[in-house]
């Protein structure tokens, strides 16, 4: 018997302007619900961050409410924002495979 699988009440988030921290995304996306985490993964040489992140949200009506929102913008910037499909876990490694 399979084992049952997680809600995910996550947002994949693109289109974040330089200027935005990690800090700035958790406060924006919590008037929206709770938010349980907040990855805003940055480029190792540059230092900035790549552009996107992932929010998650401990319920799905913190879900459905930042989905209901368009446009959302921050600092003059429209953020595309959709559903997240699975859980982020971080780059999955192949010995082909170049990563940032």
């Amino acid at each position: 018997m399979a084992a049952p699988s997680k809600k995910v009440f996550e947002v994949f988030v693109t289109k974040i302007p330089w200027t935005l921290a990690g800090k700035e995304m958790r406060e924006y996306f919590a008037q929206f619900g709770p938010v349980k985490k907040c990855l805003l993964p940055f480029h190792k040489e540059t230092g900035f961050h790549k552009g996107f992140c992932w929010v998650g949200f401990t319920t799905e009506e913190g879900l459905n409410n930042a989905l209901q929102k368009d446009p959302h913008t921050l600092e003059g910037a429209k953020l595309l924002v959709q559903k997240n499909i699975r859980p982020f876990q971080g780059p999955r490694l192949s010995k082909d495979a170049e990563y940032d």
